[in-house]
C-alpha cells in the first residue's frame, strides 16, 4: 500500500465513499426494511443503535476474528487493482445511487464487482460466471424454500396476522423480530461488506493452512490459502464511515427502496416480518458457508418475496394472483436492468480510458461472451 499514487488512494477513498452510501440505500435496506417497516412507531436512533452495534460486532469479528479480513473472504479472488483503483472502478457507483434514487432493487454486487473482476487479468478470470451461477441458484432455492415454507403456512399463519393486524401483539414477538434481524443482519453483512470493502488497499497472499498450530500437510506439501489483510487504520475510517450513513438511511426510514418492502403483504407486521427476517438469514447463512464466491443478496431477497407473495395469493387469498405475479416480474425485470448495466459499465468503461473502444466494438459479441464464460 505504501507504494500506491496519491491518485490510487483518493479514488479507492472516493469509490469507498460512493460505494458505501449507495450499498447502505439499496442493500442493507433490503435486509432491514422489514425492522423499519414493523418498528415505525419507535424512534429511528433507537432502530439505528441496535443495528449498528450488530454491524460493528461483525467488523470487529472479522478483523479480529479473521486474519484481519473484514470482507470475510469473498475478496479471496478478487485482489485489490494492480496499480490501484482507477476512475473506472469509482463509476459504477454513482450509478447505484441513481439507480436506488428511483427504488430499481439492483444487485450492488454485480454493478460494483462486475469491472473488478472484468479488468483484473489473470487473476480474476471466471469469478464473474461463478458469481452469477452463485446468484442464480441462490435466486432458485431463495424462490422455492419461501413457497414451500409459504405454501404450508400461509392458509393460517398469514390469514391471522392479517385478521389481527390492529390488535396489540405480545411483547415475545419483538423480541424474536429483534433476534431474527440481528441474525438476518450479520449474515448479510459477511455477505456485501466485500461490496464496499473492494476499494480500499489491501493485502492478498498464500499462507499454510494451520492445524494444531503447525502447517497442515498433504503429501508432504504445506497446503496453502488465500489471505486477505486491510490495515487498522481503514478498519476505524470504514467503521465510523458506515455508522454515519446508516444514521442517515435510518433517519430517512429507508428511502426509496423501502417502498418494495411496503408493498408486499403483511410486512408492516413484527410478526411476519420475524419469519422474513428468519428464512432469508438462514439462505443467507447457507450460501454463505457453501463457498467463498461473492453473491448477489438482491436477487436472494427479490426469490424470497417472490415465493412468499406467490403462495400468499394461491393459498391465503389476500391479494390476487396477477398482481402477485407482476410484482414478480417486475422485480425480476428491474434487477436485470441491473445486471445489463453492470456488465456494461465493466466493459466500456476500461476500453474507453484505454483507448480501446474501437477494437472492443469490432468483436463486441466476442468480448461480452467471454466476458458471461461462453
Amino acid at each position: 500500500m505504501a507504494d500506491l499514487t496519491l491518485a490510487a488512494w483518493v479514488f479507492s477513498i472516493v469509490g469507498f465513499l460512493i460505494a458505501s452510501y449507495s450499498i447502505v440505500a439499496n442493500d442493507a435496506i433490503q435486509t432491514l426494511g422489514t425492522f423499519l417497516s414493523s418498528n415505525a412507531k419507535r424512534p429511528w436512533w433507537i432502530l439505528w443503535l441496535y443495528a449498528c452495534s450488530i454491524l460493528t460486532a461483525v467488523m470487529l469479528w472479522g478483523y479480529f476474528g479473521g486474519n484481519q479480513d473484514i470482507a470475510f473472504d469473498r475478496l479471496n479472488e478478487l485482489p485489490y487493482p494492480e496499480g490501484g483503483v482507477k476512475w473506472w472502478h469509482a463509476i459504477p457507483p454513482l450509478f447505484l445511487l441513481v439507480l436506488t434514487r428511483f427504488g430499481v432493487p439492483v444487485s450492488t454486487t454485480f454493478l460494483v464487482l462486475t469491472i473488478f473482476a472484468l479488468t483484473g487479468g489473470a487473476e480474476t478470470e471466471g469469478v464473474l460466471p461463478k458469481m452469477l451461477t452463485k446468484s442464480a441458484l441462490g435466486y432458485i432455492v431463495a424462490i422455492g424454500a419461501a413457497f414451500a415454507v409459504y405454501l404450508v403456512i400461509s392458509r393460517i399463519f398469514e390469514r391471522w396476522v392479517h385478521r389481527t393486524h390492529s390488535e396489540p401483539h405480545k411483547p415475545y414477538w419483538f423480541l424474536l423480530q429483534w433476534l431474527s434481524t440481528a441474525f438476518l443482519w450479520s449474515q448479510w453483512l459477511m455477505q456485501d461488506l466485500a461490496n464496499i470493502f473492494v476499494f480500499l488497499p489491501r493485502t492478498t497472499e498464500l499462507v499454510p493452512v494451520m492445524e494444531n498450530g503447525a502447517p497442515l500437510l498433504q503429501d508432504g506439501v504445506a497446503v496453502m490459502q488465500t489471505q486477505v489483510s486491510f490495515s487498522p487504520m481503514l478498519l476505524v475510517f470504514a467503521t465510523l464511515v458506515m455508522l454515519a450513513l446508516h444514521a442517515i438511511i435510518f433517519a430517512t426510514r429507508g428511502g426509496e427502496i423501502q417502498k418494495i418492502v411496503l408493498s408486499k403483504t403483511n410486512t408492516t407486521d413484527v410478526r411476519a416480518a420475524t419469519l422474513i427476517d428468519f428464512i432469508y438469514g438462514v439462505i443467507l447463512y447457507f450460501f454463505k458457508e457453501l463457498n467463498d464466491i461473492p453473491m448477489s443478496t438482491t436477487w436472494v431477497f427479490l426469490g424470497m418475496l417472490a415465493g412468499r407473495e406467490i403462495a400468499i395469493s394461491y393459498v391465503a387469498g389476500l391479494r390476487s394472483h396477477m398482481d402477485a405475479l407482476w410484482d414478480v416480474v417486475s422485480d425480476v425485470l428491474r434487477a436485470f436492468i441491473g445486471l445489463v448495466i453492470s456488465v456494461v459499465l465493466a466493459i466500456l468503461l476500461p476500453a474507453i480510458a484505454r483507448g480501446e473502444f474501437g477494437l472492443l466494438m469490432s468483436d463486441l459479441p466476442g468480448y461480452v461472451g467471454r466476458a458471461l464464460g461462453f
